[in-house]
Order: C-alpha cells, then sequence, then structure tokens
C-alpha cells in the first residue's frame, strides 16, 4: 500500500498522485488535475473538434501500460464522437493546445468490467499524462489575424498575383518546421492557381506590402493526413507568420506616382534623347539597393534604346527637365526571375525616385533666345570680330557654373579662333552692342562626354545668359594685318632703316607698328601684335635666315598661296 508521509512521496510523482490525492473510492467520474496551463488559450476542445495529443496511460501503482510518445506519434482521433473511452472524451473537452492534465478515469468509463484483452484488467482505474498538441474542426476554414498594417497601401493580393514573402511556418504548439528567414531567401509563387497548399493561397490574398499576419489553416488546408512526409506529421493544422515584400502581376506595366513637374515645361523627352538624372532605387518593401547621390555623380543615358531596363526606358519619356517621379516598374521589364545578384533578388519590383537633371538629342543645336535687343543695332558680330561680353553660366537644373560679373571683368575673345565652345560661337553672332541672350548649348556643342573636372559634369547641357558689351570689328577672313591707305611704292625701302639691303625683325617689327599706331594699317584685334609681326615676318623670309632680302619681299596681293604677309 502506498502511504504518504509528511508531504513525501515514495515511488513516483504521479503514483504519489494517485495515492494522496485521490478522491474516495470508487469514483463516480473523472477527475482533472490541470498541471500546465499556457498563458493565452486561443481555443478550448470542443465536442466534434478533432485533436492530436501525447500521452502516457498508467495503472495506480505508476505501472505503464501504454504510451504514444514510445510509439513516436501522436493519438489523433475526434472527441465526444465515440472513438475514445468515455472517459477520455470528456477528458479532453476544454482543454488548450499545450495544456498538460493528469486524468484519473474510473472503470465505468474505461474499459469496465471487461478490461481490454491482457493489458488492461477488469475493473482498472486508469491515469492519462496528457499534452494537447493541436485542434481544429472540419468546418474551420483558414484564419488569418494582421498584426502590423502598413501606414499606405496602394494594393492588396488578388488571384494570378506573384508575390515574394519571407515566413515562418510552426505547428499549433509552436514547432517550427520551415521558415524562409533562415534560408535568408524569399519564397516566391503565384498566389491562387494552385502553386501554394490551398490555406496559403486563401490566407495570402488581401495582403498589403509590409503587411505581417498570421495564417492558421485546418490540415485539410494544409497537408492533409499524410502531412509532408518529414517535419509535418499527419492531421497537424499550421501556422505561417509571414511579412510580404514584394507583389506584381505579369499584366503589369510600369506605374508613375508622386509627379512634381515643374511651372515652365517647354519640351519632354522623347526617345533618342539623352538624360542626365539622379535616382535613389529600392525593393517594393523600401529596402534600399542603390542611388546615384552616393556616387555624387547623375546616371546619364540614352532613353527608349534600350541602353536602361525596358522600365525605365519608359517611364524616362516624356518628362521635362526639374521634374520628379516616382518610378514602380515590375521584374519582367526590369530584372526578372534571376535579379542581380547581391543587391537585387529574382522577380523583384523596382522603385525609382528619379530627378531629371538635363537632357538633349544630338541632333540639337544652341538654343538662342533674344532677351534684350537696343532700339539701335547699325553693327552685329561677325566672325573674325573681337568682342567684349558678361555671362552668368550655369547648369540646366540652375546650378551655377560660373560668372564674369564675379570678377568684375568681361570675358573677351575672337569670334571664329575657337576661343569658346562651338555653341558659344554661334550664340555670339549678329549680335548688338548691348543685346542680351540666352543661350541654351548641348553637351556637344559644349563640354562634351568629359566635361570640366570638378566644374561642369560630363554631357551636361549648358545655359548662358550673355550680355555683349563691347565689340571691334576684325579684319577680312585670312588676314591678320591691313592697311588703311595705298601701300607705298618703296616699302622694303622705309624698312630698311641701315639701307644694307636686308629688313631686319626688329626694324620690321618697328615698322609695322608704327603703322598701326598712325593709322595706316591694322592688325588683327584680339591676338598679341608681336606674335602676329613674327609671324608675317617669318612668311616673309622665305630661307629662314632671320633676314628679308627684296627678292623674298612680297605684298599678300602678289602671292598666289594665302597667307600671313603684307
Amino acid at each position: 500500500m502506498i502511504q504518504c508521509v509528511q508531504g513525501m512521496f515514495y515511488l513516483s510523482v504521479l503514483v504519489a498522485f494517485a495515492a494522496c490525492n485521490a478522491p474516495p473510492v470508487p469514483l463516480d467520474d473523472i477527475f482533472i488535475e490541470k498541471t500546465f496551463v499556457p498563458e493565452q488559450c486561443v481555443r478550448a476542445v470542443k465536442v466534434g473538434d478533432y485533436v492530436r495529443y501525447h500521452y502516457n496511460g498508467m495503472f495506480p501503482d505508476g505501472k505503464k501500460f501504454d504510451s504514444s510518445y514510445d510509439r513516436g506519434s501522436t493519438y489523433n482521433v475526434f472527441v465526444g464522437k465515440k472513438q475514445l473511452i468515455e472517459g477520455m472524451d470528456k477528458a479532453l473537452v476544454g482543454m488548450c493546445v499545450n495544456e498538460r492534465r493528469l486524468v484519473k478515469i474510473p472503470p465505468h468509463l474505461a474499459y469496465g468490467t471487461k478490461g481490454y484483452g491482457d493489458i488492461i484488467p477488469p475493473d482498472s482505474i486508469l491515469h492519462f499524462d496528457v499534452l494537447l498538441l493541436d485542434v481544429w474542426n472540419p468546418e474551420d476554414g483558414v484564419q488569418s489575424n494582421t498584426y502590423h498594417t502598413p501606414s499606405a497601401c496602394s494594393r492588396k493580393v488578388e488571384v494570378s498575383d506573384y508575390v515574394r514573402y519571407h515566413y515562418n511556418g510552426t505547428l499549433l504548439d509552436g514547432t517550427l518546421f520551415d521558415s524562409s528567414h533562415t534560408r535568408m531567401r524569399t519564397y516566391d509563387t503565384y498566389v491562387g492557381i494552385g502553386w501554394l497548399i490551398a490555406g496559403m493561397d486563401q490566407g495570402l490574398l488581401g495582403m498589403c506590402v509590409g503587411e505581417r499576419r498570421i495564417i492558421t489553416m485546418p490540415p485539410s488546408l494544409g497537408y492533409g493526413e499524410n502531412g509532408d512526409g518529414s517535419d509535418i506529421p499527419g492531421q497537424a493544422s499550421l501556422v505561417f507568420d509571414v511579412v510580404l515584400l514584394d507583389l506584381h502581376n505579369p499584366r503589369d506595366g510600369i506605374a508613375v506616382t508622386n509627379q512634381k513637374v515643374p511651372e515652365s515645361c517647354t519640351r519632354k523627352t522623347v526617345a533618342g534623347d539623352f538624360v542626365r538624372y539622379h535616382y535613389n532605387g529600392s525593393l517594393l518593401d523600401g529596402t534600399f539597393f542603390d542611388s546615384s547621390y552616393s556616387r555624387n555623380r547623375t546616371y546619364d543615358t540614352y532613353v527608349g534604346r534600350g541602353y536602361v531596363i525596358a522600365g525605365m526606358d519608359e517611364g524616362l519619356i516624356g518628362v521635362c527637365v526639374g521634374e520628379k517621379r516616382t518610378i514602380t516598374i515590375p521584374p519582367h521589364l526590369a530584372y526578372g526571375e534571376e535579379g542581380t545578384g547581391t543587391k537585387i533578388p529574382g522577380s523583384a519590383v523596382l522603385v525609382f525616385d528619379i530627378h531629371i537633371i538635363d537632357f538633349h538629342n544630338p541632333s540639337d543645336s544652341a538654343e538662342v533666345t533674344v532677351t534684350y535687343k537696343p532700339e539701335e543695332c547699325d553693327k552685329q558680330t561677325k566672325k573674325g570680330d573681337f568682342i567684349k561680353y558678361h555671362y552668368n553660366a550655369s547648369l540646366m537644373d540652375g546650378t551655377s557654373i560660373d560668372s564674369t560679373y564675379n570678377y568684375a571683368k568681361t570675358y573677351n575673345i575672337v569670334l571664329g579662333a575657337n576661343q569658346v565652345v562651338p555653341g558659344m560661337e554661334d550664340g555670339l553672332m549678329d549680335m548688338c552692342v548691348g543685346e542680351k541672350r540666352h543661350l541654351v548649348i548641348p553637351p556637344h556643342l559644349g563640354y562634351g562626354e568629359r566635361g570640366v573636372t570638378d566644374e561642369v559634369p560630363g554631357s551636361a547641357v549648358l545655359v548662358f545668359d550673355v550680355e555683349l558689351v563691347e565689340m571691334e570689328e576684325g579684319l577680312p577672313e585670312g588676314y591678320m594685318f591691313i592697311w588703311n591707305e595705298d601701300v607705298s611704292p618703296d616699302l622694303f625701302t622705309e624698312m630698311d632703316k641701315d639701307d644694307d639691303k636686308l629688313v631686319e625683325p626688329s626694324e620690321f617689327t618697328d615698322y609695322i607698328m608704327r603703322q598701326v599706331s598712325e593709322g595706316k594699317g591694322r592688325l588683327a584685334p584680339g591676338f598679341d601684335p608681336y606674335r602676329i609681326i613674327d609671324n608675317m615676318f617669318s612668311n616673309q623670309d622665305r630661307n629662314g635666315d632671320g633676314k628679308i632680302t627684296v627678292a623674298e619681299f612680297k605684298l599678300k596681293a602678289d602671292e598666289a598661296a594665302a597667307h600671313d604677309e603684307l
């Protein structure tokens, strides 16, 4: 006989429980002790539910007669459908998943006077240590519980959409059987067309990107009677903790949102234009993958010619300089099923926030707009003229490059002498003193693909606001010196001051400079006069001995070939 002494139990705890705490024999009903109750009990067993549980079955003396643990599988059965002994049918009602009960069942609610073969003698009281692992009902459907909703949800999952999501998959008792997080890769699939178990197909519908929800499904919508053969047992309820990262449909095109168009937009991009733009690139869940800002340089490309992904090619058509927009691109118009490797996963929707800095077309010429013209405009600039002008230079987005006003002096050039970029040459032609112009110069007429280090980016469109301050008329094309009056017939003699029949460089230079100072001749304006005179002397010095003889001396008008001489 088992004795209870000062609260100490002989034999096992279970035997002591039976000996010390059991009600008087015979029992009229089952006796239940709850040895563990979970903090949360979402659902309690009702008659008609299907349960999965583990148990140890013992006699009052502690001898074990049966155990589901020994068989390595739970006991699975409907409750209240007379598939169990009556006492166990009653004992399971009201239990929660992960609850543990010690149950004592009298013979008349167990195997009665007949017992059960050689295992359970007649009139046996039975003790069961029960742990409930799962409960569901044939009428159950999918249960979805959203515990995080994003602030913005422009679109929800529909049938035939393609989704990317992370999940943790557990049994109803919390046992983890699978996780996409441990593989560090999302689960990517179509929804509602049978690629998933039925419960997940249903549970993902209506989700927003960024939403988190718990999806619980009965085995009829999971892996059914047989489970998956490894981690998921048969007849198991499944619980998925899901976060949706991406969503698109194969029929999707690009989406353009958040457009901010400048008030003045005189031109929009077309296929074949060259565009400079900044961008931030992210996945649909906000994960950042690239930015032109971080490299401190724009992304420069032709549009509509296949130089960028198809979605960006399309999204950059019809934009204005200064415009900002968000372009959302489905994977079939981006990097497809393969992605790019480390930064962009396969089948990912891409989101680009772009800012158009400038664009041009290779066929563009310099754009000239007269903003002010004086009433009197008798003389206009032409090739060879020496001009002085002020300018403010900027990029198309308004970024200042340079200004002559900062130096309090004009910029001085000879038109047609390749002293400025070709677009500026064009923009300064046929201009009056006092006239003001607005010039837009494409890069192929500006500083080209390379730009100017630390000043002008490569392939940048330039904007100049210019004012012509002064103009000195140039010489006819091909001339660096001209006579203002008839040429002296004794020109060589006048140069040969020492009458040695040879003209030295100093004699030549002094003579030409004297003619210019007396107004008898003109040197081309805007150039170093001594370099012009040296060149003139070299052209007259046919044999290159540093002296000009009478035989070598000729006027330009007498020459068959055009070169700089008298």
